[in-house]
C-alpha cells in the first residue's frame, strides 16, 4: 500500500461527493428566492407553495454539504500537513473569509427565513433567503479562489529560510484569471444540476396527475433554468479551456490525448489507444475543433504531450509531468457529454409544453427521461471536477509544489487506510440519508392548498412554515 495514493483517493472521494452538494445548494437557493418573490410581487399562493416545497429541498442538501465539507477540510491536516505547512499563508487567507464572512451570512439569513415565517415582514423575509443565496455564492467563490491559486498560483513568493509560500497580495489571489472564470463556470453548472432536479421531481407528481398547479409552472422554470444553465456552462467553459491552454498546457493536451504539437488541432469524439495509454490507435475526429477550443481559431496551435513533457523537464527538471491521460481524456468527454444531454432533454421539454401543454401520460419516454435526468448533473459535475483535479498531476500546487511532497511524512499508509474505509462507509450512509429525505420531501409533495384567507402575501397563515 501506498501512502500517497491512499490519501489521493481519500481526499478524491470526499471532494466529489462534496462538491455534489455544492451547486444544488447555490441553485436551489437562489431559485426558491425567485420563487418567494414572485410570491411577493403577485400574491399567488401556488407561488407560496411552491416556496415551501423546493425550500426543504434546499434544506436538506445544504445540511448534507455542511457536514461533507467539514470533513474534506479536516483533511487538509490529517493526509496533507506537507501541503498544508507549504502553502498555509496563502491558502488559509481565503478559506478564513470564507468562513468568518460567506458562511456565517449564509447560515444567519438562512436561520432567520426558517424560523421566521411567522415573525418577519414578508419583504424582510424574502431578503434573507436572498441574502442567504448570496451567502452560498460567496463561499463557492471564496473557495474556487484557494482552488484557482492551486491551478495557478499569484501573489506570492517563496520564502527563502522557511521554505514556504508566503501571501504577498490577497487581491491577486481573488482576482485570478483562474478563479473568476471557475466561479462562473460553477454558477452556470448549479442552475443546470438544480434545474434538472425541478425538472425530476415535477416529472414525477406530473406523469401521476398530482399538484399540477404547483408542478407544472415549477416543470417549466426547471427546464428553462437546465437550458440557460447548459448554455451559461458552455459558453464560460470555453473561455476557461483558452485559460488552461495557456496557464497548463499539458492539461489541455492530456485531455485530447494529443501527443504531437498539431496545426492544426482535430478534436476526437472516440479514441482507442494503446494499452499503457501512451499512443493512439484509432480514433474519430471533428479537424480543427481543438484548436478553436484552446486557441479560439480552427487553425491555432495545439501544443502536444511530448513537447510540453520536454518543456517541462527543462524548467522542473528530470521526472515525469504527464497525468493518467485515459482518466483526463474520458473525463472530459464525460463532463462536455452528460451536460449536452441535458441541454438537449432541456429543449425536447420546453417544445413539449409550449402554449400551456403538459405531455401526455402515454408519452412514456419522455417521462422515464424527466425522471433519470436528475444524474446527469452530478455527473457532469463530477467529471469535471476529476478532470480538474487530476489534469493538474504531478502537481498539487502547479510548478511549485508536487504532490509527492505534499502528503503527511509520519503517516502511515495503515492509518490512512483505515480512515479512507471509515470515511467512505459514513458516507455512504449519509448518501442513503440523503437520497431518503430527499424522496421523502419530493414525494409528499406542496401539499394542498391553504384556505381563502392565505391567498395574498399579506395574510399568510403563519403557521405555514416548515414542518420538521
Amino acid at each position: 500500500m501506498d501512502a500517497l495514493l491512499l490519501a489521493r483517493w481519500q481526499f478524491g472521494i470526499t471532494t466529489v461527493y462534496h462538491f455534489i452538494f455544492v451547486p444544488l445548494t447555490i441553485g436551489l437557493s437562489l431559485l426558491t428566492a425567485g420563487l418567494q418573490t414572485a410570491w411577493l410581487r403577485t400574491g399567488r399562493e401556488h407561488y407560496l407553495r411552491a416556496t415551501k416545497f423546493w425550500g426543504k429541498l434546499f434544506l436538506i442538501n445544504f445540511a448534507l454539504g455542511v457536514a461533507t465539507g467539514i470533513v474534506q477540510e479536516f483533511q487538509f491536516g490529517m493526509a496533507w500537513s506537507e501541503y498544508s505547512r507549504f502553502v498555509g499563508d496563502v491558502f488559509g487567507a481565503p478559506l478564513a473569509i470564507e468562513g468568518l464572512l460567506a458562511f456565517f451570512l449564509e447560515s444567519t439569513f438562512l436561520g432567520l427565513w426558517i424560523f421566521g415565517w411567522d415573525r418577519l415582514s414578508p419583504r424582510v423575509h424574502t431578503a434573507c433567503i436572498w441574502l442567504a443565496g448570496i451567502g452560498t455564492m460567496l463561499s463557492a467563490f471564496f473557495i474556487l479562489a484557494a482552488n484557482a491559486w492551486m491551478q495557478h498560483p499569484v501573489g506570492f513568493q517563496l520564502d527563502p529560510v522557511t521554505h514556504t509560500a508566503r501571501l504577498t497580495s490577497i487581491w491577486a489571489v481573488l482576482t485570478n484569471s483562474t478563479a473568476l472564470v471557475a466561479f462562473a463556470h460553477t454558477i452556470a453548472a448549479a442552475f443546470l444540476m438544480s434545474g434538472l432536479l425541478f425538472v425530476t421531481v415535477t416529472a414525477w407528481h406530473l406523469r401521476r396527475g398530482r399538484n399540477a398547479d404547483v408542478m407544472r409552472p415549477s416543470l417549466r422554470l426547471g427546464l428553462w433554468t437546465t437550458l440557460v444553465g447548459c448554455a451559461l456552462t458552455a459558453v464560460t467553459g470555453d473561455i476557461d479551456g483558452k485559460i488552461m491552454t495557456d496557464q497548463q498546457p499539458m492539461k489541455m493536451a492530456a485531455a485530447e490525448a494529443l501527443y504531437h504539437t498539431s496545426q492544426p488541432a482535430s478534436f476526437s469524439l472516440f479514441t482507442i489507444g494503446s494499452l499503457d495509454g501512451r499512443s493512439e490507435v484509432w480514433s474519430l475526429r471533428l479537424p480543427g475543433v481543438l484548436s478553436f477550443l484552446a486557441t479560439g481559431s480552427f487553425h491555432g496551435q495545439v501544443q502536444g504531450i511530448n513537447d510540453v513533457q520536454a518543456a517541462e523537464i527543462a524548467k522542473y527538471g528530470p521526472g515525469t509531468y504527464t497525468p493518467v491521460i485515459p482518466v483526463t481524456y474520458w473525463s472530459f468527454r464525460l463532463m462536455i457529454g452528460f451536460g449536452v444531454l441535458a441541454g438537449l432533454l432541456a429543449l425536447l421539454g420546453l417544445w413539449l409544453t409550449r402554449r400551456g401543454r403538459t405531455p401526455a401520460p402515454s408519452r412514456r419516454w419522455f417521462w422515464l427521461a424527466a425522471l433519470g435526468s436528475v444524474a446527469l448533473g452530478p455527473l457532469a459535475s463530477s467529471f469535471g471536477w476529476i478532470f480538474t483535479e487530476m489534469g493538474r498531476q504531478p502537481w498539487s500546487v502547479y510548478g511549485v509544489l508536487a504532490t509527492r511532497t505534499s502528503v503527511s511524512p509520519t503517516v502511515g499508509a495503515g492509518t490512512i487506510l483505515t480512515s479512507l474505509i471509515v470515511l467512505t462507509a459514513l458516507y455512504a450512509v449519509l448518501a442513503v440519508v440523503e437520497v431518503g429525505l430527499t424522496v421523502r420531501a419530493a414525494g409528499r409533495g406542496p401539499g394542498d392548498p391553504p384556505g381563502a384567507d392565505t391567498d395574498s402575501a399579506h395574510d399568510a397563515e403563519p403557521g405555514l412554515g416548515f414542518a420538521y
